[in-house]
């Protein structure tokens, strides 16, 4: 037990140093992290790295209306204003640096295979009950990664209204799935960008006027033919293999979402 506590208390120290002017020291992030990812450095605007890609996955629903987080490892200004966002929902404070706090939140928050606590792969692989991610356009490791950071924008839509469960009602779809259910030939489902989410707690139009605010550039709902019973959310803006990439659809009409 002594040498884990110095250690955790190393880790806490070498995480002060670098920037230490603009971040403060706190506890050490928890030892169950290293199942996952464990981010080794304070991370702030200007730095760049396989470990800002990682926290920009987790990030990606604190993006802010009608925007989205790039991953692409470059912590920039919407990479620092969406970590502002994600202290603030935790009642951690807000300076849009990552470091100790927001990490030890980020571990709570994940589970052993990086999905965030309240939903899982299981969840989002194939629609019709097959299981995997292959069967589309993407190598399934590909898909499988889209899938990830979908999830970790439904667990800050989660939190944002209230966290009260979200269900996924179907995710990736391969081909034959797609075509089996007849979804678009384009479907971002095909891609693992897209989920389809009910709520027994808050109405279609408060999950779709949420999903402004949590990088989603698709969203369909009441109003919109045949997404009376559910929502509609994917990131098309961030799929490049697609060439509705770099567009934002709304079309929520009953919800004022256009």
């Amino acid at each position: 037990m002594r040498m884990k506590t110095l250690k955790r208390a190393a880790v806490a120290f070498a995480l002060a140093l670098p920037g230490a002017a603009i971040a403060s020291v706190v506890a050490a992030p928890a030892a169950h992290a290293d199942s996952c990812y464990t981010w080794q450095r304070n991370l702030y605007q200007g730095r760049s790295g396989d470990d800002v890609r990682q926290l920009q996955i987790r990030v990606a629903g604190w993006a802010g209306n009608r925007d989205i987080v790039e991953n692409d490892g470059i912590y920039g200004p919407k990479t620092a204003a969406a970590v502002r966002r994600f202290q603030a929902a935790y009642g951690l404070r807000v300076d849009g640096i990552a470091g100790p706090q927001t990490y030890g939140k980020l571990y709570e928050l994940q589970d052993n295979d990086c999905t965030p606590r309240h939903f899982s792969f299981s969840e989002m692989d194939d629609g019709c009950g097959r299981g995997g991610w292959s069967g589309g356009p993407l190598s399934a490791a590909q898909t499988r990664q889209n899938a990830l950071r979908t999830m970790w924008k439904l667990e800050a839509m989660r939190r944002s209204l209230g966290d009260e469960p979200l269900y996924v009602t179907s995710g990736f779809r391969s081909r034959t799935c797609n075509d089996q259910v007849g979804g678009a030939s384009d479907s971002q489902h095909l891609y693992g960008n897209a989920a389809d989410v009910v709520s027994r707690t808050s109405s279609l139009c408060e999950v779709a006027r949420d999903a402004r605010h949590r990088g989603f550039s698709g969203i369909y709902g009441p109003g919109y033919p045949e997404h009376g019973d559910h929502l509609h959310v994917d990131s098309r803006r961030e799929n490049s293999s697609d060439r509705t990439a770099n567009t934002t659809s709304w079309n929520a009409p009953d919800c004022g979402v256009r």
